[in-house]
C-alpha cells in the first residue's frame, strides 16, 4: 500500500465516520447529559468495538458470523433491540439525554456503566462487519505482508472515528447549554429517541 492509496483510505473514512449513526448519536446524547469530559469512556466503548470488529474482519473471522444465518441474525437482533431500547428510555424520559426538571434527580452513570454503553452499541452492529469486508481489502497491495497494511488501516479508521467522537462530544457539551427550556429537553429526547429506533429498523433490514 503507497501513500496514495492510504490518502484516498483515509479520505473516505474521514468522511464516512462524520456521518452521523449510532456511534455518533450515542456520544451526543451522553455528552449532552453529562458533559464532553464524562462522556469520553462512551467513546472508548464504542471505539474498542469498532476495533474489534475492524480486527475481525482482518483475521477473516467475519467470514464466520456471514456464512451462519442464524449467528449474523443473533448479533443483528441484539444490535435492533439495543437501538429500541435506548430510544424508548429517550422517548419516554428515563435515562434521555436531559433531565426534564431540575427538581427530578439526575441519575449518575459510572465510567464502566459509560463504557460499556457505549461498547455494545459498536459491538451488536454487524453492518459495520459487512463494510469492512467489502471496503478494506481494496486498498492492500495483495503482493505485500497483510498484516502490517491492515493495522495501518485500522488505527487510520480509528484515529478518523476519535477526531469526529471528540466533535460530537464537544458539539454536544454545547448544544445542552441551548437546551433549556422544558418544551425544547422535550423534543430534544423525543428526537433523538426517534432516531435510536430508526437506526434499528435500518439494522432490521440488513443481510450478510
Amino acid at each position: 500500500m503507497n501513500i496514495h492509496t492510504w490518502w484516498l483510505f483515509f479520505a473516505a473514512v474521514f468522511l464516512l465516520c462524520g456521518t452521523p449513526g449510532p456511534n455518533m448519536l450515542h456520544i451526543l446524547t451522553r455528552s449532552v447529559r453529562w458533559g464532553a469530559r464524562r462522556s469520553i469512556a462512551a467513546m472508548a466503548g464504542c471505539l474498542t468495538a469498532l476495533i474489534i470488529v475492524l480486527a475481525a474482519s482482518a483475521a477473516g473471522l467475519s467470514a464466520v458470523l456471514i456464512a451462519s444465518p442464524l449467528l449474523f441474525d443473533v448479533v443483528r437482533y441484539g444490535g435492533v433491540a439495543y437501538l429500541v431500547y435506548l430510544g424508548i428510555k429517550a422517548w419516554m424520559g428515563a435515562d434521555a439525554p436531559i433531565n426534564l426538571g431540575a427538581d427530578q434527580p439526575m441519575l449518575s452513570l459510572s465510567p464502566a456503566a459509560l463504557f460499556r454503553g457505549g461498547f455494545i452499541i459498536g459491538i451488536s452492529n454487524p453492518k459495520l462487519l459487512l463494510f469492512a469486508t467489502a471496503f478494506l481489502p481494496q486498498f492492500l497491495d495483495k503482493s505485500a505482508p497483510q498484516f502490517p497494511q491492515y493495522a495501518i488501516l485500522i488505527l487510520t479508521f480509528a484515529g478518523a472515528e476519535s477526531f469526529w467522537y471528540a466533535v460530537y462530544g464537544l458539539g454536544g457539551q454545547t448544544l445542552a447549554a441551548y437546551l433549556t427550556k422544558p418544551a425544547l429537553k422535550r423534543t430534544f429526547n423525543r428526537v433523538t429517541g426517534g432516531i435510536f429506533i430508526g437506526f434499528g429498523a435500518a439494522l432490521l433490514g440488513t443481510r450478510p
